[in-house]
């Protein structure tokens, strides 16, 4: 099975699917996304890109409200906060690194006033 996500105008993610196999393969049966992303625009409509659970397309699984990034030809959640920015992995990344203490035990939380963290008060 192979799963494909519907990208809006944006392209932002409006749905994931799952598609078989036999309506992404090639004459030999090979596994071709563009065979997969034209079934599922003769079917649906839209605009689909190929997703997988690991990470082997598109780096992050398509989630709905997901963005594509064309440059870097991932899939990447909503950005949390205006200042933070997407790497070459498709991860947010924020504008100051996260302290090294942190722990479980020593948490903190990012505050985008300010755009650092701030520990988080434990009882």
């Amino acid at each position: 099975m192979a799963h494909f996500a519907e990208l809006d105008s944006n392209n932002v993610v409006l749905r994931v699917i799952v598609v078989d196999n036999k309506d992404t393969a090639d004459a030999h049966g090979v596994e071709k996304e563009h065979i997969g992303a034209a079934f599922c625009e003769r079917v649906l409509g839209g605009t689909w890109k190929q997703t997988s659970y690991n990470g082997n397309k598109r780096k992050n699984y398509a989630g709905i409200g997901y963005k594509y990034y064309a440059d870097i030809d991932a899939f990447a959640p909503p950005q949390p906060y205006p200042s933070w920015t997407l790497d070459a992995d498709a991860k947010w990344q924020p504008s100051t690194p996260m302290p090294t203490d942190a722990t479980m035990e020593n948490p903190y939380t990012w505050d985008e006033a300010t755009t650092s963290w701030v520990a988080v008060q434990t009882a």
